[in-house]
């Protein structure tokens, strides 16, 4: 049997006013509409779950509690529950209707308790989780860092972090299509593996391992791209977009501009930078800031783990 999560929300969105931040509600409401049908359009993100998945094969631990942040539809969220048959697992997620359809996840003996709430504020008490898993979440942070420090509140010593997100060659082709066509963003901005990892260090974690590879989907055409796009959710909810419709001119000046991508093949390259990231909780440290906002860390604090087998 399952519980109806109930639903916990920061108290405000985190600088509406910067053109270039999510408007959450918005977020939350694209993907309450796009739960239904998700897993039809969800090719790459099922894949890279999956990669990540794969990361758990050499991690020597077992977690009496896991939380999947960002759990959407509950794929992973399944796979944890077969991987981890002694463990509690958490389903995590903004969107109620994403949250209904993980609580599904597992089989009638076991299924993911679901908790609906923010990353960037987890209803979670401190110290409660032995391992985080979150695949493609964390690009729906206004605040990285934010977000990675309450995954550092809510891990315990020596718990560990898995999290995959996206990195700023994400959909390159489409944004500069766009900025052929006006002066408005139309494709979210995202973050550098390396400002990931150094927020990463800043949030607490320790022993940070990140890695990135390029992954491209192809298309006919710009529409069959789009569609997919409103599909998953992924609409344009940054608080610059432009208001109103966009209109037919120029829809279809950013739709001649995409053109030049199309390869000999014949078809249009969408590309997704997928950033890697591994990390530990680690016990507590002193941790200072440098003069040019280096993350300083004490030498005589820095230990190697030694794996349990």
């Amino acid at each position: 049997m399952t519980t109806e999560p109930q639903a916990h929300y920061p108290d405000k969105t985190h600088d509406l006013d910067k053109p270039y931040n999510l408007d959450k509600r918005r977020v939350r409401r694209a993907f309450e509409d796009s739960a239904a049908r998700y897993d039809e359009f969800a090719v790459l993100q099922r894949e890279v779950a999956r990669r990540l998945l794969e990361r758990l094969d050499v991690l020597r631990i077992r977690p009496a509690t896991i939380v999947d942040v960002g759990a959407g539809t509950g794929q992973a969220t399944g796979e944890l529950l077969r991987r981890y048959r002694g463990s509690r697992v958490l389903a995590l997620d903004v969107a109620m209707a994403m949250l209904r359809k993980s609580a599904r996840a597992g089989n009638w003996r076991r299924r993911p308790s679901p908790v609906c709430g923010d990353a960037e504020s987890l209803p979670l008490a401190a110290g409660c989780v032995d391992m985080i898993y979150s695949s493609l979440t964390l690009q729906w942070c206004n605040d990285l860092e934010r977000a990675l420090r309450e995954m550092r509140r809510v891990l315990k010593p020596d718990g560990v972090l898995l999290f995959t997100t996206v990195g700023p060659d994400t959909l390159k082709e489409l944004r500069a299509s766009w900025a052929e066509a006006d002066a408005y963003a139309h494709v979210n901005g995202f973050i550098d593996m390396h400002d990931v990892g150094d927020a990463v260090m800043r949030a607490g974690f320790a022993d940070p391992v990140m890695e990135m590879e390029m992954m491209c989907l192809t298309y006919p055409g710009v529409p069959q791209l789009m569609h997919d796009l409103k599909g998953l959710g992924a609409r344009n909810n940054m608080q610059g977009r432009p208001r109103g419709l966009t209109g037919r001119q120029r829809y279809q000046r950013a739709e001649r501009a995409y053109e030049r991508f199309r390869t000999p093949e014949g078809v249009l390259p969408a590309s997704y930078e997928i950033i890697y990231g591994l990390a530990w909780a680690g016990r507590d440290r002193q941790v200072a800031q440098g003069a040019g906002g280096e993350t300083l860390i004490p030498v005589s604090s820095i230990g190697r783990r030694t794996q349990k087998r």
